[in-house]
């Protein structure tokens, strides 16, 4: 009798492959979230996935024709023509995929220019690495609408790793002990 050999791509079963994949959210990652904590904390209020915005975009301020999105590095393409080289399993639907992603991203932001709106892509490592950049920009827009300029306190390398509970006098220090 022959045995039949099987190369096993995926040292996941289906039923584990499919967990993992419906895990990947679309609405509330922390990238997103952190944005969205940012822009509350400078006096920003802002939809969250309007359904009547072109494009559904992760935050809408519409008196501003606003519209702002958190784009995932592989989700939509972030040095695709790089990237697309190493991609191991499943090629051609990967390929496909992010392709067409990036299209239809190419095919919003269009969109929402001709209807007049400003369109924001924030890639989701630049919130992580460089919030106060994110934040600074769509704060610098902002400011066109009104007689003040761009808000200056928030600076360019401004990270969510800053302790919350200090206050501006107060060193990391226990009080009272140097």
């Amino acid at each position: 009798m022959f045995k039949r050999f099987y190369i096993i791509m995926d040292v996941l079963t289906p039923q584990q492959r499919r967990r993992c994949m419906q895990a990947n959210k679309s609405f509330g990652t922390k990238p997103e979230l952190a944005l969205g904590r940012l822009l509350w904390s400078c006096g920003l209020r802002y939809r969250k996935h309007p359904k009547n915005v072109t494009g559904r975009p992760d935050f809408c301020i519409r008196k501003y024709r606003l519209a702002i999105f958190v784009d995932g590095e592989f989700w939509h393409g972030r040095d695709w023509e790089d990237k697309k080289k190493n991609l191991k399993g499943n090629r051609d639907f990967w390929i496909a995929k992010i392709e067409r992603n990036i299209e239809r991203d190419r095919r919003v932001n269009t969109t929402l220019s001709a209807d007049g709106w400003k369109v924001f892509r924030f890639w989701e490592t630049d919130i992580r690495k460089h919030p106060g950049r994110c934040i600074g920009a769509v704060l610098r827009y902002l400011a066109g609408f009104t007689s003040e300029s761009a808000p200056q306190y928030i600076p360019a390398d401004y990270t969510l790793d800053t302790p919350s509970i200090l206050l501006a006098a107060e060193t990391g220090e226990e009080y009272g002990k140097e």
